[in-house]
């Protein structure tokens, strides 16, 4: 069913292993920013509290971004497996390749995804 040869069904499911195993390898090298921020006035002002808060917030929905990017990596993996890797999931048109280089998780072709 793949308009694509199996050396671009290679390099895709390699670019996507690449980007999988990166932001695996992020996640794994967190630092404290998503630690719970400890709100004790003697030893922070209320400025750095503050701070420590807006850093926290950012670091949680940075991982929560990796955490659907692993997801949606997960499932070109399983479509390239399925052998439905590079089509449409609403309307089952070839995705154009170039949509496909820039992003090989994508789902759904430019037409739908607008």
């Amino acid at each position: 069913m793949s308009t694509f040869s199996d050396t671009e069904i290679t390099a895709y499911r390699t670019q996507l292993l690449n980007l999988q195993q990166s932001l695996v390898n992020i996640e794994n090298d967190l630092d404290e920013t998503s630690a719970v921020v400890e709100l004790d006035q003697t030893r922070q002002g209320r400025l750095s509290r503050m701070d420590a808060l807006q850093g926290q917030a950012m670091s949680k929905a940075m991982q929560a971004r990796r955490q659907h990017q692993l997801k949606e990596i997960n499932l070109a993996l399983e479509r390239i497996d399925q052998g439905e890797f590079g089509y449409c999931q609403h309307c089952y048109e070839a995705i154009a390749s170039k949509r496909l280089d820039i992003n090989p998780a994508v789902r759904l072709c430019i037409k739908c995804a607008d």
